[in-house]
C-alpha cells in the first residue's frame, strides 16, 4: 500500500452546503479510486476517490446531527450530509479502526495522490482507465476485507 501523507497540519473538509465540517488529525494512509457500482451510483461519477485514515483521526467539528448513515451492504456504511446529500465517509464493518473520507470533501491537499483502482471489474463501460496505477478486480489482496 502507499506511504502515509506528508501533510503535517490538520486537514479540514466539509459538505456542499457547509452544515457538516470535519478535521483529519492524523496523516492520510492511502488514497485510491473505487469503481464499484455503489460508488458510481452514489456519487454519480465513473468512480469515487477516498482517503483512508485511522477512525480516531476523524473529528466532526460541526453538524454531527446532519450526518446520515446508509447501510449500502451488510458489510459497509456510507455517511453523507442529510441536507445537501454530499458523500462524506465510508466505513467497512470488517475494519472498524479505519474510515475512508471522500477526497472531494477535503478543503486542502492531503499530501498523497491516488495510488490504485479497486473494483475495476465493476467499472463503468464508458470509462477507460488511462493511468498506470495498479488495478484490482475487487479489494486489493492485503486490504483485510
Amino acid at each position: 500500500m502507499p506511504t502515509m501523507s506528508a501533510c503535517a497540519e490538520p486537514l479540514n473538509g466539509s459538505c456542499l452546503c457547509g452544515a457538516v465540517a470535519f478535521t483529519l488529525t492524523a496523516p492520510v494512509l492511502s488514497m485510491g479510486h473505487c469503481h464499484c457500482s455503489m460508488c458510481r451510483h452514489g456519487h454519480g461519477t465513473a468512480f469515487s476517490t477516498y482517503c483512508q485514515l485511522p477512525a480516531a483521526a476523524l473529528e466532526v467539528t460541526r453538524g454531527a446531527e446532519a450526518v446520515a448513515a446508509y447501510a449500502s451492504s451488510a458489510g459497509a456504511t456510507r455517511e453523507f450530509c442529510r441536507h445537501c446529500g454530499a458523500k462524506l465517509f465510508y466505513r467497512a464493518h470488517a475494519q472498524p479502526d479505519y474510515v475512508w473520507v471522500a477526497a472531494g470533501a477535503l478543503d486542502g491537499d492531503p499530501g498523497v495522490r491516488p495510488a490504485f483502482h479497486i473494483f475495476v471489474a465493476d467499472k463503468a463501460p464508458w470509462y477507460d482507465i488511462s493511468d498506470d496505477l495498479p488495478q484490482y478486480a475487487g479489494f486489493p489482496p492485503d486490504a483485510g476485507h
